[in-house]
């Protein structure tokens, strides 16, 4: 689904220097392999031998250490496979190159994301599409030889936790994910600041699961009552775009516990920041989540997703 030349454009611009892949073919879940390792790392199968050494520097570890992850690699081919749907073939290009280290923490501490040498795709980005992939408590890398877009690495991040846990990753759900991360980043390009564009794609994710949302009309009062309350002006094809993500990933079986939970972080720091919602209408959200969750929303609206490579 592609939708017109103006994303187009932009979904390239998110892939030039695309890294890391994705998983079998597009009619295939991801499926575990083995469940005996805590530690992942999802290499780019094209890294040259000293872009490899320069991602295992940026991650920290030595090639000895490798000994100590399972392994596994993101091709080309899967690249093309799952985003071939929203990036032109021209611009998702031959090598994959995003590397991507997931290990596994405690129950209840949440998704923490950090990025190096990604240049489009942020944190919260990432943070968002994983939650709406169901992943749970983990720390992620991603990371590139150089400076990369990131926008596949949401794929590689899939698969090792998918292989990590036993836990089946439908292609639905990675399509779902993988057109979450796609659109935020191309809010994040169209309003000029990336991470308010994740906070905004946060915010709305969470009233659509506490409120139960699944129409057009109830999502598009969502993203728009969202923009308001974080002071945010969107331009009406912004809100149509998000809109039609959100119905997408509404189907998604999403406990709204585990949104402010693994992706606390974000809730966090719009709490921080002061973000007033209560002009936002949240009729029947209290009951729904709890006070936990009710004294976050009265101050902000956030969600995260959860994203790759």
């Amino acid at each position: 689904m592609i939708r017109g030349l103006r994303k187009l454009v932009m979904a390239g611009a998110l892939v030039l220097s695309l890294a890391v892949p994705v998983t079998a073919s597009a009619d295939a879940a991801i499926e575990d392999e083995d469940t005996s390792f805590d530690r992942y790392l999802a290499f780019g199968a094209d890294l040259k031998k000293n872009e490899r050494e320069t991602v295992l520097s940026e991650l920290g570890i030595t090639e000895a250490d490798v000994a100590d992850y399972k392994t596994i690699q993101i091709t080309n081919q899967e690249e093309h496979d799952y985003l071939g749907s929203y990036i032109d073939a021209s611009v998702i290009g031959t090598r994959a190159l995003s590397s991507v280290m997931v290990v596994k923490t405690e129950k209840d501490t949440g998704i923490h994301v950090e990025t190096k040498n990604i240049g489009y795709c942020t944190p919260g980005m990432y943070c968002n599409a994983l939650v709406t992939a169901g992943l749970t408590d983990a720390n992620v890398t991603v990371v590139g030889p150089f400076n990369i877009s990131g926008t596949s690495a949401l794929v590689g991040a899939m698969k090792a936790y998918a292989t990590m846990t036993g836990e089946e990753i439908t292609e639905d759900i990675m399509d779902t994910a993988t057109d979450e991360l796609v659109t935020t980043a191309e809010l994040g390009e169209s309003m000029g600041d990336k991470e308010r564009a994740a906070e905004l794609i946060a915010a709305v994710k969470q009233k659509v699961f506490s409120e139960e949302l699944t129409t057009a009309t109830d999502i598009r009062d969502a993203v728009e009552a969202s923009a308001r309350a974080l002071n945010l002006n969107i331009s009406d094809e912004d809100v149509e775009n998000i809109v039609d993500m959100m119905e997408k990933v509404s189907k998604v079986d999403i406990d709204v516990d585990a949104i402010t939970e693994q992706a606390k972080g974000i809730y966090d720091k719009l709490k921080d920041a002061g973000v007033d919602f209560s002009k936002v209408d949240t009729s029947g959200l209290f009951d729904k989540i709890g006070s936990f969750f009710a004294g976050i929303f009265e101050a902000i609206a956030d969600f995260f997703t959860g994203l790759f490579g």
